[in-house]
């Protein structure tokens, strides 16, 4: 473990810290020769796709094709450790618990089923007939299918996921909470009824034409490395980089790719941004409106591509026109010239693709903020063409892919029709459960039994008190997984723990080795095969898995379940079968890089209502939650705090205790806060604070507290009033009930707290 110690980190985002950090954690997993080997392989044709992030590659031909936090993904899946039953049994759950989840995910990789022991409390070995047998008991006793519970990680393969949906669907239920729902439902949710696709539009070429990029609530430099690659590479050629975050962010100012000898061997970095605008956490809003206001004002629009391709520009106008100054200034927290001069720099140039992350989609306007993205981009005709379009920058490795193979609460009719004609059955047709409304249901003793493929739910999930009162009150939980984490340790009556391979792992079936395909952020889809000997014997591959627990669920099902996960060719002819763009699937596939999913936004072809792009109009929020507690709350300082990864983090994964770009290390539980707020509240850097979060329901007086205790205060370069704090620690303060309207995605980067001491 590191010294903890707070300090100030002047180096760049990558360098010689990323291979620093790449060597130590290949060493810390013991596998320093077998990790090293493997990562050649990360990204590669004949290889396997990184388990991280979605970001797409841009060839399949450069040795080096990963990033810091892609290596640590790998290390930790190449690992030498073993979670053996032994292991696990040797202590109760209740032992377990009190382990944080950086020890929990250290044990390694599991190695056998496990079930729970009630009279024990702990895990015990099982076999896998076993398993199979208890969970087809438990679902075939519940009276109602939709009284079961069935989430999807974005890691599953597009194979797996296409399987584990059929079964699903023919159990009876279209409940499919997922991880979308925690982070980028809101930009399929704007994007599908202004542009006809929920997707982003722009492919990794585009990168190489655009002459400006904005980057919206995202920091590359620890969510999405290899992305770094592309914005040093555009700035390098004299394209505009404007950043839009609250945090200065070492990954936004300065890069030094760990590819380039040259750089390297100079100790030399490039500038990432060439303008960074600091708003204030949840300003995204009324900066885009600035934004959008200022290009109609100056008359700064592609008048000919609003004419041919959009819809409703007047009532968009028209409202921009109305809408006055203050108000915008306000709620951004930057000064109107820094407002104008955005919009100047984004109108002086050709061509403009925008990015953004899960800053923008955890608010609880979110939908309309996105929507004003795709109103930015539509006033100078940046979609549908060479260099420019929306790119939602998401998380998993296949999330996109997952609700691409039908990982959806609410399905397309047609899908239904189709999946139903080429399988022969009649599937549900009644709306399922989000992330949210599963929670919920568990609660309400409306969800019996909760199945999860892959994730860490326990964690990653809001309102971490009731979540885990949700799923204690399961009578049965099961995770499909191949590492221990909190969720496990969170469980229902009955509990099961079912270890499958990795991606970095040879999967044989019966017709020999298997690949499986992803989808990145870019709608590339390609193939991936791991090269590593399987941690275990005993393991099996997602797609078995859940063949086989099919087959013993659904005594009368007419799908070959098992001929189907023996050679995954048949898996990919039943995915072309029901949806059209994968038409000569298993032949695209075996082209290096794979094919891309047909995008009708980048063909300036409008899937929506009206066969055109719409503009969409929105008014300023008015009913902001840290608006609603001010009222009520005169007497207290209240801050808006902002939920964000550390660098030694992937989602929920904690590889480490530093923060390297932040200047964090062996700490978890830290706050940053600006230098002046402290002065205010009457504290200082190195004290610690306890967090209340504050929430008011819309048809309610009544405040709400929810509490985490002993954080350390950190003075940072943030926004006044703002304050920034890693999860899961955080998650506890997040309300079930406070989402983003339309898409239900948890408000975790606009909480509205208040600090007291520790103590």
């Amino acid at each position: 473990m590191s010294e903890q110690k707070i300090t100030r980190y002047d180096g760049p985002a990558g360098g010689w810290g990323a291979l620093k950090s790449v060597a130590q954690h290949l060493r810390g997993q013991g596998v320093a020769v077998k990790g090293a080997r493997t990562l050649l392989h990360a990204n590669q044709a004949d290889g396997f796709d990184c388990p991280g992030c979605a970001w797409p590659d841009r060839d399949h031909r450069s040795t080096f094709e990963f990033c810091e936090n892609g290596a640590k993904a790998v290390a930790a899946e190449a690992t030498a450790r073993r979670a053996t039953p032994e292991l696990i049994g040797a202590k109760t759950l209740a032992e377990w618990a009190e382990a944080s989840d950086h020890a929990l995910e250290a044990t390694g990789r599991l190695t056998e089923p496990l079930a729970y022991d009630a009279r024990q409390d702990r895990y015990v070995r099982t076999s896998w007939d076993a398993a199979f047998a208890l969970i087809a008991r438990e679902l075939q006793a519940l009276p109602d299918p939709n009284q079961a519970l069935f989430y999807t990680s974005g890691r599953t393969s597009n194979e797996a996921a296409f399987l584990y949906q059929l079964f699903v669907r023919e159990y009876g239920t279209n409940n499919f909470p997922d991880c979308s729902n925690m982070c980028h439902e809101p930009s399929g949710a704007a994007m599908k009824p202004t542009l006809g696709v929920g997707k982003g539009t722009v492919t990794l070429a585009d990168f190489g034409q655009a002459d400006c990029i904005l980057v919206f609530g995202q920091n590359p430099g620890t969510n999405h490395p290899r992305m770094l690659g592309e914005l040093r590479a555009a700035r390098k050629r004299g394209a505009r980089i404007l950043s839009f975050n609250p945090l200065r962010e070492r990954g936004l100012e300065r890069f030094a790719d760990p590819q380039d000898a040259l750089e390297m061997a100079a100790r030399g970095d490039a500038p990432i941004s060439s303008h960074y605008f600091q708003l204030q956490v949840g300003g995204d809003f009324a900066l885009l409106k600035g934004m959008c206001k200022r290009l109609v004002e100056r008359g700064a629009l592609d008048r000919g591509f609003i004419a041919r391709h959009t819809q409703g520009f007047d009532a968009f106008a028209a409202d921009l026109r109305a809408q006055p100054w203050a108000p915008l200034v306000q709620a951004s927290g930057l000064a109107r010239e820094q407002i104008e001069q955005a919009a100047d720099l984004y109108a002086a140039s050709e061509r403009a693709i925008a990015c953004w992350g899960m800053g923008i989609t955890q608010h609880r306007h979110s939908v309309a903020t996105i929507q004003m993205i795709v109103n930015l981009l539509l006033l100078r005709g940046n979609l549908g063409r060479p260099g420019a379009g929306a790119c939602p920058v998401r998380g998993h490795s296949n999330v996109q892919g997952d609700r691409t193979m039908g990982i959806h609460e609410k399905p397309a009719p047609a899908f239904l029709d189709k999946l139903g004609e080429v399988f022969g059955f009649e599937p549900p047709r009644a709306q399922g459960h989000d992330t949210v409304g599963a929670i919920q249901a568990m609660l309400d003793g409306r969800g019996k039994v909760f199945i999860a493929m892959g994730g860490n739910f326990a964690a990653a999930t809001p309102d971490t008190a009731a979540t885990w009162r949700a799923l204690r009150r399961c009578e049965l939980t099961v995770h499909i997984t191949t590492k221990f984490n909190r969720s496990h340790v969170v469980h229902g009556k009955k509990a099961l723990v079912l270890p499958v391979l990795g991606r970095t792992e040879i999967d044989v079936q019966a017709t020999g080795p298997q690949g499986v395909t992803v989808e990145d952020s870019m709608s590339m889809v390609h193939l991936s095969s791991g090269m590593n000997a399987p941690a275990s014997e005993h393991l099996l591959s997602e797609p078995m898995l859940v063949a086989r627990l099919a087959a013993a669920t659904l005594k009368h099902s007419r799908t070959p379940w098992l001929a189907l996960a023996g050679d995954y060719a048949r898996i990919r002819d039943k995915i072309e079968a029901v949806l059209p763009d994968f038409a000569g699937f298993n032949e695209k596939i075996k082209q290096p890089g794979g094919f891309r999913l047909r995008n009708t936004a980048s063909e300036r072809v409008w899937a929506t209502a009206s066969g055109k792009a719409q503009f969409s109009t929105h008014a300023m929020p008015t009913d902001l939650a840290v608006q609603r507690i001010a009222e009520r709350q005169r007497d207290t300082r209240v801050f808006t705090l902002t939920t964000l990864r550390s660098h030694d983090q992937y989602n929920t994964t904690i590889y480490g205790l530093d923060d390297r770009y932040r200047g964090v290390y062996g700490h978890r539980r830290v706050v940053f806060i600006h230098a002046d707020d402290l002065k205010d509240i009457g504290m200082q850097a190195g004290d610690w604070v306890d967090i209340t979060s504050l929430y008011v329901a819309e048809d309610s007086a009544e405040v709400q507290q929810r509490r985490a205790e002993r954080f350390l205060l950190v003075a940072y370069d943030i926004p006044r009033g703002c304050l920034a704090s890693y999860y899961p620690e955080t998650n506890p303060l997040v309300p079930l009930e406070s989402f983003s309207l339309v898409a239900r995605t948890p408000t975790s980067k606009s909480i509205p707290v208040m600090l007291s001491r520790h103590g």
